[in-house]
């Protein structure tokens, strides 16, 4: 289990530093996201030794959208404000990431 954590942190850290050194627009934990995937794919035991502990964590990610949501609160009039594109934003997502989806898995079925 601490190695998990200690993986999924290293990882992350890794991304942070990328983003912050390189200066790069794209966040950190999303770098270090594809750093873990590409280190995965290489090693492919590492996946049966993340999966357990992985697992447990994803079952409690509910739990971690609580900070994401509180922090939109703090925002609550900037919201209220600029409704209509956030609104707009999120439907135009919303579908660009069902049609992504769906393409991904009807090629991944073939």
């Amino acid at each position: 289990m601490i190695n998990t954590f200690a993986t999924l942190l290293v990882f992350q850290t890794l991304g942070e530093g990328l983003a912050y050194a390189l200066a790069l627009p794209v966040p950190g934990p999303v770098i270090g996201m594809v750093l873990l995937f590409c280190y995965l794919l290489a090693r492919r035991g590492a996946v049966d030794k993340l999966a357990p502990t992985t697992l447990e964590f994803l079952k409690h990610l509910s739990l971690l959208f609580v900070p994401a949501g509180v922090g939109i609160m703090v925002h609550g009039q900037r919201v209220a404000a600029e409704w209509l594109p956030i609104a707009a934003a999120l439907v135009v997502s919303t579908a660009v990431s069902l049609v992504v989806t769906a393409y991904v898995l009807k090629w991944l079925h073939k």
